[in-house]
């Protein structure tokens, strides 16, 4: 009796409800190996995003001043949109090559390995937004108020809000397409009701109240304190929290929808 029980004592599952940091770090581990080997996955993380910049400072070389007035927007909204749409195809890529199946077989639950992907994608996000900061600041002249690092720090959390988005609706997808078809739905919208094109309080009533509770759209209010006020304003503290709760909030859903495979 003592032998079976201690057999199946033996055979038991390892618990994997709660995080466990070192199979969360193994896993983020795992992820920038493979990243190091996709030298274009790295260049459109990267490159991208500062691409569109300096792009965008010369659109406007007429007229610098609309250059600063929406620079500091996009300077969040593009990381956005690059970690949204590299996340989703990694994350769908693992599931479709039974690669995913096959991690969930081991020791390491759901919550560890949507974190172990928030955090490899969360240190390319940490490089993307330096990269671009520093280049639109001390090489294409953004003129902002406020100070460089809290810039940085809403580029940053923006980074990681398109990072859950990413790992969210890769559950919901059965193919790259797929993947990539998500976009015009949950991030377009979001770009045309963040007030980057119109002030949010001269739109239709409705649309106002909707983009009240977008993410995208504390992005760029977090952004347009910078670039008004010199100090830490209580409404971009706001801005900053919602931001990160709406990331956390994502990465929570990703990990209670994700599947073992895609049907």
């Amino acid at each position: 009796m003592s032998t079976t029980t201690s057999t199946a004592a033996t055979l038991r599952p390892v618990p994997t409800g709660a995080l466990n940091f070192a199979r969360t770090t193994a896993t983020a581990a795992r992820v920038l190996r493979q990243l190091r080997h996709d030298p274009r996955t790295i260049a459109l993380m990267l490159l991208v995003p500062c691409l569109m910049l300096f792009l965008l400072r010369y659109v406007f070389d007429g007229s610098p001043r609309t250059f600063d007035n929406i620079g500091a927007s996009l300077l969040g909204i593009f990381p956005l949109i690059t970690m949204f749409l590299v996340t989703s195809i990694a994350t769908l890529r693992e599931r479709t090559s039974g690669t995913l199946e096959r991690l969930l077989a081991m020791p390491l639950g759901k919550g560890d390995l949507i974190a172990g992907y928030a955090l490899a994608f969360g240190t390319i996000a940490i490089i993307q937004s330096a990269l671009a900061t520093g280049l639109a600041l001390w090489f294409l002249g953004l003129d902002v108020t406020g100070s460089p690092w809290l810039l940085l720090l809403v580029a940053l959390l923006d980074a990681l809000l398109g990072t859950a988005l990413g790992l969210f609706v890769s559950a919901f997808a059965a193919s790259e397409f797929q993947a990539v078809q998500f976009m015009p739905a949950v991030i377009f919208p979001q770009l045309l009701l963040c007030g980057l094109f119109t002030p949010r309080d001269n739109m239709h009533p409705a649309l106002e109240a909707i983009s009240n509770v977008l993410p995208m759209s504390y992005a760029v209010d977090g952004m347009n304190e910078v670039l008004k006020h010199t100090d830490m304003t209580a409404n971009f503290v706001r801005d900053a929290l919602i931001v990160a709760g709406c990331a956390l909030l994502v990465l929570g859903l990703g990990a209670a929808t994700l599947r073992r495979r895609t049907a």
